[in-house]
């Protein structure tokens, strides 16, 4: 089903005001994964705002839908997102990653509502996430868990082992998104260890692979809706994006998987946002 004209705007505009609030999190941190936390702003706000099942009120419900941020690091861009949805108070992201906040740069599933999972120690989402859907299946429960992982964390064989198992267990109910930025915190992925064929290695290992722009709204919800129903084989998202999707100084920069920003950089950042925001919502 085509996605509504309002809605899509609506989530335009949710992914512009929380890639500020990403960018905003960054400098009261003081430095922060910004790079992969904007490549995959936009998925994370079609999951929170249109597809999963959550209640902010109540972050340990039964029933809710599982999210797993496989690239815990990038945790500057989610606890925007949480805060935003109402988990917590949106004043203590200016806390972020300071000694004694509840936010660390890794986000803590024991101290953060709506984290599922405390993750960074890369591939180990992956895992998880099917034993969370395992647990869902013998529990007679209908919710669905996401995995977003990083295409940099796929060098980890522990997803390999992952991918083979939620396979092996037919688990249809986890879908596995990648963030196919391209590059990893040492340079391009292609040039650290080689992933290409990247389709291909998730079709021998039992996937339905679909590959999207994982930076286009209506892209992201149509795959998104398809993977749900597809019970035939577990799906992965390939989702094609941008490192520093909407910065222009940051776009396809792999020195930008971790920066700061002083005032003027700030302030360079926020006009790119603006100019990004306006060029999307033309085609909108």
């Amino acid at each position: 089903m085509a996605l509504h004209k309002e809605v899509l705007i609506n989530l335009e505009n949710k992914a512009h005001e929380l890639r500020h609030l990403c960018l905003n999190t960054v400098v009261w941190a003081g430095s922060g994964h910004v790079g992969g936390s904007l490549s995959s702003m936009d998925i994370m706000t079609v999951l929170f705002h249109k597809h999963m099942t959550v209640d902010p009120k109540n972050p340990k419900w039964e029933d809710r839908d599982r999210f797993i941020l496989s690239k815990g690091h990038c945790g500057v861009g989610f606890a925007p997102v949480l805060a935003d949805k109402g988990y917590f108070d949106k004043e203590l992201l200016k806390e972020y990653n300071h000694t004694g906040s509840p936010l660390g740069m890794h986000l803590d599933s024991t101290k953060v509502p709506g984290v599922d999972a405390s993750t960074g120690s890369l591939g180990h989402g992956l895992p998880i996430a099917l034993g969370m859907a395992l647990a869902a299946r013998v529990t007679g429960k209908k919710y669905m868990t996401y995995c977003l992982i990083g295409d940099g964390e796929c060098d980890e064989g522990v997803i390999w082992e992952a991918a083979m198992s939620i396979s092996h267990y037919k688990a249809t109910n986890v879908i596995t998104i990648v963030d196919r930025n391209k590059c990893m915190m040492d340079g391009k992925t292609e040039d650290i260890m080689q992933l290409e064929p990247f389709a291909d290695k998730w079709r021998a290992f039992g996937f339905e692979v679909m590959e999207i722009d994982g930076n286009n709204i209506v892209a992201i919800d149509e795959a998104l809706s398809t993977a749900k129903d597809f019970k035939e084989k577990p799906v992965v998202i390939i989702a094609h994006t941008t490192k520093g999707c909407g910065v222009n100084f940051m776009e396809d920069n792999y020195r930008w998987h971790y920066g700061g920003l002083d005032e003027d950089k700030l302030k360079e950042a926020q006009n790119s946002l603006d100019s990004h925001y306006e060029t999307r919502m033309k085609g909108a």
